[in-house]
């Protein structure tokens, strides 16, 4: 991922299928015709990328971020932490991971979220980071809550955290979810269930760690972000990249 050149197609056999029946938007943007394998262009190989040198202060504590430290957000607190790692369990060093989660209510700070939950002032709800020098990365969130959605008559959204890893180039960018150990919405939700094979769920679900907990503060939870090899963790934007 550190290295600029051609980026490498992924193994489509390793991700979510596109087109589910039970996750009913999936039905009309799935693709009608067959996928088409490009050679990456110049751009998507060498830029634009992030600046390291514009992280914040508060960046990776959405418990404090929106408000910029004059208030907490509400909720359970939580430390998410892991490393991001290649297919040879080698740390990826210099990463940016960003991350987006509704509150502890279920909603997210969005026009388009009508849910019922009420906004939490002090939370804004994203976050972003970048990894040390052994791959590790660390965010202080709260839990997010379960959310309904209208997809079939009665389905709910686990508790999950959206993260976007970013290389270092326009190319380079992967998407994932990552959801909660012992949460028994997982084996209901349509959206978890276009990951056919099992072990391969499991990658996204993030075990307790009380190792990194904090009494009286937090619990934590532990994600490894895997890139490629039979270990990877499962992504579901384009499948092209690191």
């Amino acid at each position: 991922m550190a290295d600029l050149g051609p980026l490498v197609p992924r193994n489509r056999a390793a991700h979510p299928v596109a087109y589910d029946p039970d996750y009913k938007t999936s039905v009309a943007r799935s693709p009608k015709w067959a996928l088409l394998s490009m050679e990456s262009t110049p751009s998507e190989e060498t830029g634009p990328r992030f600046g390291h040198q514009v992280l914040g202060e508060w960046d990776n504590n959405l418990i404090m971020n929106y408000t910029r430290g004059k208030a907490a957000a509400m909720g359970e607190r939580i430390l998410l932490h892991g490393r991001v790692l290649d297919e040879f369990g080698r740390p990826v060093p210099h990463t940016l991971i960003e991350l987006w989660q509704a509150n502890a209510g279920g909603r997210y700070r969005h026009i388009k979220d009508s849910y019922l939950a009420p906004l939490d002032p002090n939370f804004g709800g994203c976050g972003r980071t970048i990894t040390n020098e052994n791959g590790d990365y660390e965010f202080l969130t709260i839990r997010p809550g379960a959310y309904p959605w209208q997809n079939r008559g009665n389905d709910w959204r686990p508790m999950h955290i959206h993260i976007s890893v970013f290389g270092h180039s326009f190319g380079q960018r992967l998407i994932t979810q990552m959801y909660f150990e012992g949460d028994p919405l997982i084996d209901k939700c349509p959206i978890a269930a276009t990951i056919k094979s099992r072990s391969q769920l499991d990658r996204l679900v993030a075990p307790l760690d009380m190792s990194k907990s904090r009494p009286l503060d937090y619990l934590a939870y532990k994600f490894d972000i895997v890139l490629r090899g039979r270990r990877q963790t499962m992504f579901e934007n384009k499948l092209e990249g690191m």
